[in-house]
This record gives C-alpha cells, structure tokens and sequence, in this order.
C-alpha cells in the first residue's frame, strides 16, 4: 500500500491485515521502490493513490511491472482516472477505485484482484 495519508494508509493496513492478507505500507513511491526492489516476486498486490508527491502512482506500478510482470495493481485516487490512458503494456494491468471508497468496496478489489489471502 503506498499513499501519503498516513492516516488513510493506517487504516487500510489494519483493514487488510484482519482480511488474512499480509501488508506493508509506504507513504512515499521511492520508500516503496527500494522495497520492492529487494524481492519482487514476493509482492502480488500494490495499492497506490495516483497522486503521490515524490512519483505518480501510475509510474511505480510501471517501473514495478518492469520487475515483476505477474503483479497486480490497484489505483486510487480522488479524482476520476481511465486506465486505458495508461500506457498499452500497463492497460490490462491494474484497477481503479474511486476515493472516498467504503471499506467493503476496498475488500471487493482487492479479492477480485488476489482470491486468496496469503
């Protein structure tokens, strides 16, 4: 999960991990990089806010596809976003969900994106 809301990205951490799936939380884009980078086929899922100051959400799921092709991508933002202004290599890629989202809305993307808790 990365987002610069720290209040929001607390929030959903504690809402997923009661879900079963195990997560860790970023408030900068690099912050998230630098950890993913060290094994990225250990992730399955990331969640971004399309807005993120140091890098926009949609250029780290691009630069984390590049290393792990089999990811899952999931952006958020408060404002409307179309995924296929997203480049074509990246189209099929990730999701969208609209802020303010009600958790269950959350809970319904990301089981739709991952089935299983690990």
């Amino acid at each position: 999960m990365v987002d610069d809301e720290t209040a929001l990205l607390q929030l959903i951490e504690k809402y997923l991990t009661r879900l079963g799936y195990d997560v860790e939380s970023h408030s900068t884009a690099h912050a998230a990089l630098r950890s993913f980078a060290v094994a990225p086929e250990s992730w399955r899922l990331v969640i971004a806010d399309l807005r993120i100051p140091d890098l926009p959400g949609q250029e780290l799921l691009h630069r984390m596809f590049l290393l792990n092709p089999q990811l899952r991508g999931l952006l958020c933002s408060g404002t409307p976003f179309d995924v296929s202004t997203l480049p074509p290599v990246m189209r099929t890629q990730p999701a969208f969900l609209q802020k303010p989202f009600l958790p269950s809305m959350l809970s319904d993307a990301v089981k739709a994106l991952l089935p299983q808790p690990q």
